[in-house]
């Protein structure tokens, strides 16, 4: 994926998902915005537990939500098919994550 779309396009369409799930009150996907907003990304059919579950997997900070940097960890360690590719379009979305 990140081959077809470049590293811009991934991380846009990263973002695109983080801000459809996050609060746009508090800038982080909370238990309950994942919730309201699981519907877009097809998981309406997740408990309470399953989708809690998902925020302190990518938690890395011990603040009960995700912000940007978490949630795309997150993503492409539960996708990692988004990286597969060539090594400059990989090594390119993770410098933009990481400085």
């Amino acid at each position: 994926m990140a081959e077809r779309l470049g590293p811009e396009g991934l991380m846009e369409e990263l973002c695109k998902g983080f801000n459809l799930l996050m609060d746009p009150r508090k800038g982080v996907i909370t238990f309950d915005s994942l919730k309201k907003n699981a519907r877009a990304f097809g998981l309406e059919g997740l408990s309470d537990d399953e989708l809690m579950g998902m925020v302190k997997e990518g938690d890395l900070d011990g603040d009960d939500a995700l912000d940007m940097n978490e949630f795309c960890t997150l993503m492409v360690r539960l996708s990692p098919e988004l990286l597969s590719g060539p090594q400059a379009a990989i090594d390119a979305v993770l410098n933009c994550f990481c400085n």
